[in-house]
């Protein structure tokens, strides 16, 4: 099937962006389209009009200043997978990156992109909510700072407002001692979650654990696993947060599994998870 008809525009400023997306129609920003161009094909999209944002200036890239990591909204899947500054401030990141697709893939598609779409089977946008991230965006009025937490509002839904482009996702590199743990269920290599957790855990001293724990494919967003965290905060072991987690999760069931087999795979990955965080500092 091809791509229905619609018009096509490859601004060079953000500015002119703004511009296009004030104009009448469905306007769609096209920035690595590994998920837009698809649904173009198989005519799910039908915008008016197509901006290609892929010329933009200042949009991608990876820095750490003052303790924050900032990438561009442009940056490549790949780029963020190879990335020693990543790997050494952000190693959920880097631990996440390779279940993302394939590498033709994660050598086009955007870290931006992603987040944006808010595919609630997504890896990114878990690790963000695990990692507390700031979405920066921008409109022609300036530039406004969203939570991840109030980020994602629901099924590929976002606080995105019209006229207004995501930019940079910041994120503050961990404190000392933290830990990361990522792992996902799929029934192939490179497909969509099943299930998936990101965690990024403060650790103390004495080996206490402070976990975020960011589930993914179990809704219609990323969820963060609040009751269970306070049990494992406070010395609960892996039967407990287990029993617990059915008060943070109630997944539906889909075309992959029933509802109650995802909260058992999340339960299951709970388990391995807190398995090797409490065996491996480097987990």
């Amino acid at each position: 099937m091809k791509a229905p008809d619609f018009a096509y525009a490859r601004p060079t400023v953000l500015s002119e962006v703004f511009d296009l997306l004030d104009g009448d129609g469905d306007v769609r920003l096209l920035a690595g389209g590994q998920s837009l161009v698809p649904s173009l094909n198989m005519r799910l999209s039908a915008p008016s009009l197509l901006v290609d944002i892929n010329r933009l200036p200042g949009l991608s890239g990876i820095e750490a200043r003052d303790g924050v990591v900032r990438i561009g909204a442009l940056t490549r899947h790949g780029e963020i997978a190879r990335s020693a500054l990543i790997a050494e401030r952000l190693p959920l990141l880097a631990m996440a990156a390779p279940h993302i697709a394939h590498a033709a893939i994660r050598n086009r598609g955007t870290f931006g992109g992603s987040i944006a779409l808010a595919d609630p089977a997504a890896e990114w946008p878990a690790c963000c909510l695990a990692l507390g991230a700031t979405m920066v965006v921008a409109s022609r009025a300036g530039e406004r700072r969203v939570a991840a937490g109030d980020f994602f509002t629901g099924l590929f839904a976002t606080a995105l407002r019209r006229g207004e482009v995501l930019v940079a996702i910041e994120i503050a590199s961990p404190p000392a001692g933290s830990v990361a743990h990522f792992s996902e269920l799929a029934r192939r290599r490179g497909d969509y979650a099943i299930v998936g957790l990101a965690a990024q855990v403060a650790r103390a001293e004495d080996g206490a654990m402070d976990p975020r724990l960011a589930f993914f494919g179990v809704g219609d967003r990323p969820v963060l696993a609040e009751a269970t965290r306070r049990v494992i905060a406070g010395g609960g072991g892996i039967a407990d947060a287990q029993a617990t987690l059915g008060r943070d999760l109630a997944p539906t069931g889909d075309a992959e599994c029933a509802g109650a087999t995802k909260l058992h795979l999340a339960r299951v990955l709970l388990g391995r998870a807190m398995a090797a965080l409490r065996t491996r500092g480097d987990a």
